[in-house]
């Protein structure tokens, strides 16, 4: 299902069950999987693989150079995972050599119209970026985030899993699991207590996050000595035990 105006390199691997729209160009070393949809008037350049089911709607560019002046034409890649839907004017770049030289899309993401996913990004699964969501270089986007409309992350940030950012939050720091952010710079403004219901938490398990909050926020401790006990109580409570662990592993430090 190729539209006699799109353009396909003959290099390209196009699954039968693909389908390309008006007007739509598919460069050299790009494969689309089964049953992937690309609309009309859609950019993919290459190496870029997208995988089973993915939409791409009309005006996206995808696979594009990264716009960064160190890069000089090094083969990187992009790599879309299965079930995504990108919406209008999205644009998603390739890697760099400064990193592992490849940006990740995981599965079922829903990316909305004029987002822009920098090189060298990791999205994980089931993440939602609202219009003209922006993401820097290098960033990481945990498994089930939200990032509201005209929310910007800083480069080699990371936002963590089932945490929430409001509309127009410009993030300079990690986000932890289960915190929503706004503000710019961003703040710390509770926990994403409707994401984790709607995710099927326990009323028990929201309640332990909460006791972890207000050990991270509200209690005045160092950060060292929040994630000592932070640590204990992800022993009890195992829903804990994903925030304790963020904690450790930032590089840029926390929305305090």
């Amino acid at each position: 299902m190729i539209h006699p105006t799109a353009i396909v390199d003959p290099s390209a691997e196009v699954d039968a069950s693909a389908e390309v729209g008006a007007y739509s160009i598919i460069g050299a070393k790009v494969v689309l999987g089964a049953e992937v949809w690309i609309g009309p008037h859609v950019v993919v350049q290459g190496p870029t693989a997208i995988g089973e089911g993915t939409r791409i709607f009309q005006f996206a560019s995808i696979g594009e150079q990264p716009q960064d002046k160190k890069y000089r034409g090094e083969p990187t890649r992009l790599e879309i995972g299965r079930r995504n839907t990108i919406r209008e004017y999205v644009t998603i770049n390739r890697g760099t050599l400064q990193d592992e030289g490849c940006t990740r899309l995981g599965d079922d993401n829903w990316i909305m119209a004029y987002v822009h996913i920098a090189h060298d990004c990791r999205i994980g699964n089931d993440v939602i970026m609202a219009n003209n969501a922006s993401l820097a270089g290098h960033v990481q986007i945990d498994d089930h985030a939200i990032l509201g409309g005209f929310s910007l992350v800083h480069q080699f940030c990371r936002v963590g899993r089932h945490s929430f950012l409001q509309f127009g939050a410009g993030l300079n720091r990690d986000v932890p699991p289960y915190v929503v952010a706004a503000g710019l710079p961003g703040e710390p403004r509770g926990i994403n207590a409707e994401g984790l219901r709607r995710h099927g938490f326990s009323a028990a398990e929201i309640q332990a996050v909460k006791r972890a909050y207000r050990l991270l926020y509200r209690q005045g401790l160092r950060l060292e000595d929040a994630l000592t006990q932070l640590q204990t109580l992800a022993e009890e409570e195992p829903v804990v035990a994903p925030l304790a662990a963020f904690i450790g592993s930032s590089r840029r430090g926390l929305i305090r």
